[in-house]
C-alpha cells in the first residue's frame, strides 16, 4: 500500500503526439486522478477526449511528456511497458486480442497464471492448476469448465472476452484496465461480459478502470464515474450521487463544463 493510501495516482500527466507538426494533437492535458483501493471507475467522454490514451499512459504504451504515474506506492512513470505488466491486467476492445487462438483454454490460462515466473522446459499443466482453472471457469457460468481442451479460436467473441477477463485477473493485478471491452459485442453478450466483469472485480477486490462509450453502462457499473474532455478530467462523481445519475444529467454536466454539446452518436444512441 502506498504512503498516501491510493492504489493509483496520476499526477499532472501530459502527452502531445506529433509535436511541432501540422498533425500535432494534445492527447492528455494535465490529467490528475487518484483511485482508492477497490475503486471501480468508469470513464466516459467524446471521441479524442483522452479516455484510452489515459489507459495507454498507465500501461506504458509510450512515454508521457510530463507528470507522474504511481501504482500502489511504486512510481512506474519511467518503467518500460513489459516491466509494468506485473502491476496490470488489461482487456481490449477486440476479443481476438489477449488470447492465443490456436491454444486450448487451459493453456491460455496457464500462460496468464505463470506470468512473471521463470520459464522452464516443463510445460505440462499440473493437477492443482487444472482444478484452479476449472473452479474459475465455473464461476463464469458459460459451461467452459467442460471445454478446457477446446481451442480458444473456436469460441464466440463473448466467451473469448470472458476468458481474457479471467486471464487478466488471475494474478490479482494492482489495477485492471478495461478498454471498451464490450464495444465489439452484441448487446446481450455485452451485458453478460459486464456482469462477469462486475463479479471478477468484486470477488477479487480489484481496483479497476473501464473506458466505455455507453453512458448507461457507465452509470450502472462501478462505484465512481469520471468524464473526460480535451485531455483532462472535467467531472468526477461517486457513491449515492453516481447511483442517482441519468444520461440527461451527464449530458447537461458536459455542456455546462465544456461549453458545447456532446457530439458522439455512439454514446447517445447506446
Amino acid at each position: 500500500m502506498s504512503k498516501t493510501g491510493y492504489a493509483l495516482e496520476i499526477i499532472n500527466v501530459h502527452k502531445v503526439f506529433n509535436r511541432g507538426t501540422i498533425n500535432e494533437k494534445v492527447a492528455l492535458n494535465g490529467v490528475n486522478l487518484n483511485l482508492n483501493p477497490g475503486d471501480f471507475v468508469t470513464i466516459i467522454g467524446g471521441n479524442g477526449a483522452g479516455k484510452s490514451t489515459t489507459l495507454n499512459a498507465i500501461a506504458g504504451v509510450w512515454p508521457t511528456d510530463e507528470g507522474r504515474i504511481i501504482i500502489d506506492g511504486t512510481d512506474i512513470t519511467r518503467l518500460a511497458e513489459h516491466k509494468r505488466a506485473p502491476y496490470l491486467g488489461r482487456v481490449f476492445q477486440d476479443p481476438m486480442t489477449g488470447t492465443a487462438a490456436t491454444m486450448d483454454i487451459e493453456e491460455n490460462l496457464a500462460i496468464a497464471y505463470r506470468r512473471g515466473q521463470s520459464r522452464t522446459l516443463k510445460w505440462g499443466i499440473s493437477k492443482a492448476e487444472r482444478e484452479l482453472f476449472r473452479e474459475k471457469l465455473c464461476v463464469l457460468g458459460l459451461g467452459l469448465e467442460e471445454r478446457m481442451t477446446s481451442k480458444v479460436g473456436l469460441l464466440s467473441g463473448g466467451q473469448r472476452q470472458a476468458i481474457t477477463l479471467l486471464m487478466a485477473s488471475l494474478k490479482q493485478p494492482k489495477l485492471l484496465l478495461l478498454d471498451e471491452h464490450t464495444a465489439a459485442l452484441d448487446p446481450k453478450t455485452a451485458a453478460k461480459v459486464l456482469e462477469i466483469s462486475d463479479q471478477i472485480i468484486s470477488e477479487n477486490h480489484l481496483t479497476a478502470m473501464m473506458v466505455t462509450h455507453n453512458m448507461k453502462d457507465a452509470i450502472a457499473h462501478g462505484n465512481r464515474l469520471i468524464m473526460m474532455h480535451e485531455g483532462r478530467v472535467i467531472y468526477d462523481v461517486s457513491g449515492e450521487e453516481k447511483k442517482n445519475l441519468h444520461v440527461k444529467d451527464l449530458l447537461a454536466r458536459f455542456e455546462e463544463v465544456s461549453g458545447g454539446e456532446f457530439a458522439n452518436d455512439r454514446m447517445l444512441l447506446a
